[in-house]
Parts: C-alpha cells; structure tokens; sequence
C-alpha cells in the first residue's frame, strides 16, 4: 500500500501539469492561426497590388509595347501618355467635373447627416422612431429603380444634365447612410459634456458645432471615406441623370473614351486614364485610413 501511495502524484501536482498542457496546445493554436491569417493577407495583397502595378506600368508604354510584352518595363517612359489622356481624351474636364460634383456632394451630405444624425440621437420628440426607420428604409431601395422618377422630377426642376442636380441626387442617396453611421457615434457621446456647454453659455448651435461635433470626428473621418468612395466610382445615375457631354463626370468619360476608339485605341493613353481615375481614392484613404480603424460601429435604435 505504501508503494502504490508513493506513486500517486498529488492532485496539486497533477494541476499546474495539465494546465501547461492547455497552455501549450492554445499557444500551437494561436500560432497555427497567425501562420494562416498572414498567408491569406500575402495572397491577398498579391492580388491587388500586382493589378496596380501592373496597369502603373502599362501607363508608360505605347500600345505595341503593352500588347506584345505586357509584363515586361518599358523600352521608352512615355510620359507623354497621361498628357494624350488629359487632353485628347478630354480626362482633364471630365476629372473637374467630378471634383465640383463629389467635393460638393461630400460636403452637404456630411453635414445634412451629421445634423440629422445628432437630432435623432440625443433629443427626444414625437415621431423620432418613425423618421429613424423611414430613413433606414431607404439604404434598402435600389438605386435602378428610382431612374426613371430622378429623371422626370430634375427635368421638370430645369435640373436636368446639370451639376447641381447631380449634386443633389448623390446627396438623396448617401443620406441615409450617413445617418445610419453617425448615429451610434452620437448616441454614444456623453451627455455631461453638451449639458455643460449649455452651463457655459453655449446654444444648441455653438454646441453641436464647436463640442458635439468634434468629439465625433473618427466617424466623420470614416464615413467620408466610403462616401468618397461611393460617389467617385458612381456611374449608373449620371449615366441616366447627367446625358450633356460638357457636364460628364469621370467614369462617363472613361466608358466612353474606351468604346470609342474600337480597335485603335491607345492602350498607354487608356491606362494613364486609369491612373489618374485611381490616385485621388488612393490619396483620400492614405490620409484618412487610420480613422477607419475601431471606427465602424453598428447604428441601433435604443
């Protein structure tokens, strides 16, 4: 008996043994997962880098180059591309006509929503639900379906074929969205702060402007971002909304410059065009993507 009890290990003994075991098998997990994760990010980032470079490269090709060699650099650095692109195919009025559009647009619906989004937040007022879910509803209708009614309500408004009916339109349709977003970034805002501006001397205004509003500003970072995004890469509204040539945005002018050419198309000029489409949204999240980071939120009605 005495030989069997000396074999027993305590069970205090038996313990910290097993729980260097557990120890060891989540240590080979985590490590089995990183080694998985990061593989999928190198693949990914493969996939989406390379593309780039690749059409970065072919920008300084000629046409003959990119179609007999298109993986190799070029002979000759034609720099003389993204000027045949700038003016030949008129890339230059069409990059304007989307700057005045989407910096113009960005601008309205960051502030529409943003005040939208605090009223609905903090204060409360008869029909306050009604109008959140109203607002909601409209991230669920499908933009190809209010073609035909945009259509008639900005000719009949002399709105037609014109930048501020543009303008106006991309508003309607991010609106809902920046609400959706800023909503949960105002909701979450503490109520002391706007009850001691007021105690200051601050109005409803001044405190919105000069207190609330600054507090929130990762998710006004964020949200400007996917709306940039969104309005710069839009094309099936101004393609049905915006029909005057003089007035067409970016991707109107890059649709029709490839079609139009057919089987003499200048290949270098094309992927200039591309560049230059691609470096404001490159620029735009370089200067910005640190916000997006623990910025994304969900909007819950509370």
């Amino acid at each position: 008996m005495s030989v069997v009890a000396a074999d027993r290990k305590p069970v205090g003994d038996r313990e910290p043994a097993r729980d260097r075991k557990l120890t060891r098998v989540a240590a080979s997990s985590d490590r089995r997962f990183a080694a998985i994760s990061h593989a999928l990010l190198i693949v990914w980032s493969v996939i989406v880098i390379v593309p780039m470079l690749w059409v970065l490269m072919s920008s300084f090709k000629s046409t003959g180059e990119i179609l007999s060699s298109p993986f190799s650099l070029p002979d000759h650095w034609r720099i003389e591309n993204y000027a045949n692109a700038w003016t030949d195919a008129n890339i230059g009025r069409y990059f304007l006509n989307s700057v005045i559009v989407v910096v113009s647009a960005l601008i309205l619906v960051m502030l529409l929503g943003a005040m939208c989004a605090y009223i609905l937040a903090r204060f409360e007022f008869p029909g306050r639900r009604l109008i959140y879910y109203v607002m909601l509803a409209g991230l669920t209708f499908p933009v190809f379906l209010a073609i035909v009614p945009l259509f008639f309500q900005l000719q009949n408004f002399g709105l037609l074929n014109t930048r501020p009916g543009l303008i106006l339109t991309y508003v309607a349709f991010a609106l809902p969205f920046t609400m959706f977003f800023l909503y949960s970034f105002f909701r979450s805002l503490p109520h002391d702060v706007y009850e001691a501006a007021l105690i200051d001397g601050a109005g409803d205004w001044r405190a919105f402007f000069q207190v609330m509003l600054p507090m929130a500003r990762p998710g006004m970072a964020a949200v400007a971002i996917f709306n940039f995004l969104g309005l710069w890469n839009q094309f099936l509204l101004p393609v049905a909304l915006n029909t005057d040539q003089d007035m067409w945005v970016l991707t109107q002018g890059m649709a029709a410059y490839a079609s139009s050419q057919v089987y003499d198309i200048d290949y270098g000029a094309l992927f200039a065009a591309i560049v230059i489409t691609v470096v404001p949204v490159l620029i735009v999240y370089c200067v910005f993507q640190r916000r997006i980071a623990g910025s994304v939120s969900q909007g819950t009605f509370r």
